[in-house]
Order: structure tokens, then C-alpha cells, then sequence
């Protein structure tokens, strides 16, 4: 898992410098080796990481797919933590999309889970996600 690791590292690198399409060829890179080694922990982290920059392309849908798709391999590995930071990115695409109800679910099937492996941080910042959306939702 050291080079998927290595390849991760570079496209995320690439990703906060905005070079996107750079961390996708990173991350394209890395999914099969994770895959092919059967590491679905590093699998759901590099579906997250390319659910992240499409998000940030503003490719919602193809966001959500990338989600979908690292939540049951997050659950069957039993990372918790991973499958709470999916959920808070479900809710913030869908906060996005103007669907609140959609996003406060997420948002709220998420803090037990953070709170369950002692995330303080996790947990605060869906609260504070939480906020926003019952801000946004109070202006109406």
C-alpha cells in the first residue's frame, strides 16, 4: 500500500494547489493497486478523495457516486471515523444543492458516529454545519 499511499499524498497535494485534474490522474493511479491488494480502507479513502475534488469541480452528482460508493467499504472495514466524514460530505453536497432536510439526515446520522470513536473535531464541525443549515433554512 506504500506507493497507493505515496500516489494519494501527491493528488491531494495537487488537489489543495488546484491543480484538479493532475489529483484525479493521482488518484486513478492509486485506486487500482489499493483494489488489487484487497485494502478496502485505502479503496474508500481514494473514492472519497475523488468525490472531493469533483465536488470542488462542482460535479455534485459524480461527487455523490464517489460516496455511495466508499460508505459500504468504510462500514465493512468498521472505520467509523471514515464513514462520518462520508456522511458530513453527503450532507455538504446536498446543503449545496438546496436540499437541507437531505443534508441535516446526514449531518445527523454522523455525530453519533464521531462521538462513538471521541472525534471532538468531527463533532464540532457538524454542529457547525448543522448551524449553517438551520440558519439557511430560518432565512427563508
Amino acid at each position: 500500500g506504500g506507493e497507493a499511499t505515496t500516489l494519494i499524498s501527491f493528488g491531494t497535494a495537487y488537489s489543495a494547489l488546484g491543480e484538479k485534474q493532475k489529483a484525479l490522474e493521482y488518484y486513478n493511479t492509486a485506486l487500482p493497486l489499493y483494489r488489487a491488494v484487497g485494502d478496502r480502507g485505502g479503496e474508500a479513502n481514494t473514492l472519497i478523495s475523488f468525490g472531493a475534488v469533483y465536488d470542488a469541480l462542482g460535479e455534485k452528482q459524480k461527487a455523490l457516486e464517489y460516496y455511495n460508493t466508499a460508505l459500504p467499504l468504510y462500514r465493512a472495514v468498521g472505520d467509523r471515523r471514515g464513514e462520518a466524514n462520508t456522511l458530513v460530505s453527503f450532507g455538504a453536497v446536498y446543503d449545496a444543492l438546496g436540499e437541507k432536510q437531505k443534508a441535516l439526515k446526514y449531518y445527523n446520522t454522523a455525530l453519533p458516529l464521531y462521538r462513538a470513536v471521541g472525534d471532538r473535531g468531527g463533532e464540532a464541525s457538524t454542529l457547525v454545519s448543522f448551524g449553517k443549515v438551520y440558519s439557511a433554512l430560518g432565512e427563508k
